[in-house]
Parts: structure tokens; C-alpha cells; sequence
């Protein structure tokens, strides 16, 4: 990040494209369809694009945010106040907001915000060589997953798709493979899925799995699912939840998954599923165990790694590597209270919906410079992510 103090030193403003509108204002339907959110004690309202901005989404505001927008709607420095407010967090705080577009930064005699400010808040927008998005080096910590997440960004930019929610889910989904009439066939349902691993009945694996694991009753049309029968420490369902990501490649999952799970059950963890049908066998993220904490994830990590070492991955995107060339990645779930419905997020929904954006962001901007993918890294850089290896900051959720 570039020199605080020089940063600080220019001017803000509240970008005149937005307005702030409180809750009480909203219309009928809109605090309806907002209600959630007042379940946030500092929740404000909404920042409501104006026509011809609608680039820039609705989002919803807290009050400390609302008191720096109306501070703001006159150019000037940052209020004192912020500094006292959020010490050592406040150039992060500020990068965000102007990165969103909630603020502007003075530049070049005028306002800029989003892409066309990020070289002024970071060095690392330049890296790797090329105009045209021909050079893709960001870092020095990346792996083959931080090779096919950058392929879903630089894929995500050339979609002509322009909700952030449905490139989100194209960026989510990357990495899948076809789902080719020979699949469909092979593997319609879970009763197909169960039979194909061996876990049917009579299978060879079945016995492994009615004497460690249980089905959950949380099984749907999408997953299978099934909990230790084992005394172990559970989730909580409050706490941060850890994922670990198995992706071998489809044909070579029912010749080890005899081996993932004697893994899974000799790591004591808590809980996996598996897709329930070809769509989900062909997805990247097709196994997924779930863990209280980093350390007992690491062990399964290190106990299917010493049994299915050669294994051909197929690698889930956005998630941080762990062992086996893309076979065994992590990421961590945001905590169910930091969600105002108190529903939860995936961890890679939370990433790519914030990618999603500012794909979109980038790609409208007049002004900015480079590719859109790379500002799109930085954004979710600010979070918190390292987005060379797509670990989480230990500080990323405030209760993990």
C-alpha cells in the first residue's frame, strides 16, 4: 500500500453519483425487502446510484459511514475523528471506500474513484508485463489454484454479463467439467452417486462408512451428507467454519474414495458430503469436510495427502492450496453473526460476489487503467485475502 501520510493529504469526496437515503425513507417495498438489515444496530440506510450510474449497486450503509458521506459532500481532508476512530485501520478503511466508490480521492485536478484509484492506494497494480492482459504475475507465493483463479477473473472479465450476481455464480462455478450426456446417464441421483463410489449397498466401502458416519438428515438434491459417529468436537454453528476442498479428478474418485474416507474418519472430522449427482461429481468443489478449527483441518489435510499421493486433481478456484497440486485446498466460512439474516455465506460466495463487483466496477469505469481483473484482485486484497494463495488474514472475521 502506497505512503499513508501521502495519501491522507489529498482531498475526498462523497461520490455525487450516490444518494444517501435513510431506512424510514425507503419506499414500503424496500424496507421489506431490506429488513434484515436492521437487525445491525448501526445499520443507516442505502447508497442508491442515480440514473446512469447504476454500475455502481445499491449498498447498504452504516452510520459512521452515512456521518462521513455527509461530511463529505463537500470536498475536503478526512475528519479528524476517523483517525481517533480507527487508528491503524483507517488508510484500509478509506482504500475500501473509495475502492467501492463511496468516496472519491482528489487526482490529476479532479475526483476518481474505483480502478482508475487503485494506482494511487497500491504498488502492485503494474505486476506482471503486458497492456493487454498478457501478463499475469501478481505475486511470488502462487500455486497452480492461484493459476485457475486468475483464469475464472480474466474469464469472468470477457463475459458479457453485466449482474453481479450471475457472473458471480459463472466465477463460482469455474473449473467444473461438462456435464456431458454420458455423465448425465452414468450418475442421475444419489442412489447412482453411492453405487459409483462403493458406498452402496454392498459396496466395498460401505462397511467403512456405516462404522464411522452417519447421514445427517441435511441431505438434498445437491449434496450427500454425513456426520462422525465418533465422540469429537463438533461445529458449533456460531464460530468461523473451516473447509477442506478434496478435488481429485472425476474418474479417478471411486478408485480412492475408499482412502478419503479413511482418512477423514482417522482425522475425526466432523463432518463431509459429496455431490449427489453428475453435476455435482463434475463441480471442482465436489467433496467438502468441515472442521472447528485450522489444525484439525491441517491434520485430515496431511492424512489424505500420505494415502493419495499422484492423484490427478481438477483444483477448486479461490480457495488456498494445502497439498497435492490443487487436490486439497481451504478456505473458512464467515461467522453466521456477521451475516445480518444470520443465514451464513461460503467462503467463496463471499469472495466471488466482491470479485463479481468489481469485475463490473472496472469494466464501467471511463477512467480506469489496466485490466479489470487485477483491480478486481486488490479489492478483495483489501479485505483481508491474500490473493496470491487466497489464505484468509487471521484477523479477517472479527470472531473466527
Amino acid at each position: 500500500m502506497r505512503d499513508r501520510r501521502e495519501i491522507l493529504g489529498r482531498a475526498f469526496r462523497a461520490n455525487p453519483a450516490f444518494e444517501l437515503v435513510l431506512y424510514d425513507r425507503l419506499s414500503p417495498e424496500e424496507r421489506t425487502a431490506l429488513a434484515d438489515l436492521r437487525k445491525d444496530p448501526d445499520f443507516y440506510g442505502i447508497l442508491r446510484p442515480l440514473e446512469g450510474a447504476a454500475a455502481l449497486g445499491v449498498k447498504s450503509i452504516d452510520r459512521e459511514t452515512a456521518l462521513l458521506i455527509l461530511t463529505l459532500r463537500e470536498p475536503g481532508p478526512l475528519p479528524s475523528y476517523m483517525e481517533t476512530l480507527l487508528g491503524e485501520g483507517l488508510l484500509r478503511t478509506v482504500s475500501r471506500l473509495v475502492a467501492d466508490g463511496i468516496l472519491e480521492v482528489e487526482h490529476a485536478g479532479g475526483f476518481v474513484f474505483g480502478a482508475a484509484a487503485l494506482p494511487l492506494f497500491s504498488d502492485r497494480t503494474g505486476a506482471g508485463s503486458g497492456s493487454g492482459g498478457g501478463g499475469e504475475a501478481v505475486g511470488n507465493n502462487r500455486n497452480r489454484l492461484s493459476d485457475i483463479s486468475i483464469a475464472a477473473l480474466r474469464y469472468g472479465q470477457d463475459l458479457d454479463v453485466d449482474d453481479a450476481l450471475v457472473l458471480s455464480y459463472r466465477l463460482y462455478g469455474f473449473n467444473r467439467r461438462p456435464l456431458t450426456p454420458r455423465w448425465k446417464a452414468r450418475l442421475p441421483d444419489g442412489a447412482a452417486v453411492q453405487d459409483w463410489l462403493g458406498i452402496g449397498h454392498n459396496g466395498r466401502w460401505r462397511q467403512a462408512l456405516d462404522r464411522g458416519w452417519e447421514p445427517t438428515g441435511g441431505s438434498t438434491e445437491w449434496w450427500l451428507s454425513w456426520r462422525s459417529r465418533a465422540q469429537v468436537d463438533g461445529l458449533t454453528g456460531t464460530g468461523a467454519t473451516w473447509k477442506l476442498y478434496v478435488s481429485p479428478a472425476p474418474e479417478a474418485l471411486p478408485e480412492a474414495f475408499g482412502a478419503i474416507l479413511d482418512a477423514l474418519t482417522a482425522a475425526r472430522a466432523p463432518q463431509f458430503k459429496v455431490g449427489a449427482d453428475a453435476w455435482g461429481i463434475l463441480r471442482a468443489d465436489k467433496i467438502v469436510s468441515y472442521f472447528p478449527s485450522f489444525e484439525r483441518l491441517a491434520a485430515a489435510a496431511d492424512a489424505i495427502a500420505s494415502r493419495l499421493s499422484g492423484l490427478p486433481a481438477q483444483g477448486v478456484p479461490f480457495t488456498s492450496e494445502i497439498g497435492g497440486g490443487g487436490l486439497l485446498s481451504w478456505g473458512v466460512d464467515p461467522p453466521r453473526e456477521d451475516s445480518p439474516s444470520g443465514a451464513g455465506e461460503s467462503w467463496r460466495l463471499w469472495l466471488t460476489h466482491r470479485l463479481a463487483r468489481a469485475l463490473l466496477s472496472a469494466k464501467a469505469s471511463a477512467t480506469a487503467t489496466g485490466d479489470p481483473w487485477r483491480f478486481a484482485l486488490e479489492r478483495v486484497r483489501l479485505e483481508g485475502v491474500d490473493t496470491d494463495t487466497w489464505t484468509p488474514s487471521a484477523v479477517l472475521w472479527k470472531r473466527s
